[in-house]
């Protein structure tokens, strides 16, 4: 898959590999021609699902999701509906490797049979999954909860896939303007949250937050 000009990346092999402690799903390998992904994928083996969510992290990479684990609880959760991949990062921080990352997840999941995508994003993650939509075709959702403006600015040509934007509103490290500065360069059909009481992280409306996620995820993948 190509992210622009003649930057691409391909998934060359699919391999096991020992996910970290925490994580219930399966440990996958993603061998791209640009370097190894490490990813877990949530999914009933053997079951046939044309939907699918990608999950990314903040810059640092690595599984620890916001809301004290809600990823991960979300991705079992749906399981039965939803496969989930939940990718970390070759290059933290990159916002170009990062992007290639995401299209490798979609790579894959297309080539499972995988067609109705959606994407989420935190923090970084969050500028990662709305460079990303726009650039397949599989994709039809993105959410970005806490995101940064930094590599968000295309937010205007994800349209018309949907746009979920969810911040804390005592967020300090990334203030509520940020997704409020998006979803004024964003066009229909978009969404705005702001969670009284949230900070970065968004632990303290986990449980709001995953109804709300989920919900939509669900909606939106039809």
């Amino acid at each position: 898959m190509t992210a622009g000009g003649d930057v691409s990346i391909h998934v060359e092999e699919v391999v096991p590999w020992d996910a970290p402690e925490g994580q219930t799903g399966r440990g996958l390998q993603l061998c791209t021609s640009r370097g190894d992904i490490e990813a877990v994928i949530h999914n009933v083996e053997g079951s046939i699902t044309a939907k699918a969510v990608i999950w990314v992290y903040g810059a640092r990479g690595g599984f620890g999701s916001p809301a004290d684990g809600l990823y991960t609880e979300l991705a079992d959760e749906m399981k039965g509906q939803v496969t989930s991949l939940l990718l970390n990062y070759r290059q933290p921080n990159d916002l170009a490797e990062c992007v290639l990352d995401a299209l490798a997840g979609i790579s894959f999941l297309k080539a499972t049979n995988h067609t109705e995508i959606a994407l989420v994003g935190h923090s970084f993650g969050g500028a990662v999954v709305i460079t990303a939509a726009p650039l397949s075709d599989e994709v039809k959702a993105v959410a970005a909860l806490s995101s940064q403006t930094f590599g968000a600015f295309n937010a205007g040509i994800i349209a018309p896939k949907p746009l979920l934007l969810v911040h804390g509103a005592n967020d300090t490290r990334l203030p509520p303007s940020c997704s409020e500065q998006i979803y004024q360069w964003a066009n229909e059909p978009k969404e705005l949250h702001i969670m009284q009481g949230a900070e970065h992280r968004l632990n303290e409306c986990k449980e709001e937050l995953r109804d709300l996620l989920r919900d939509w995820i669900l909606a939106k993948l039809g």
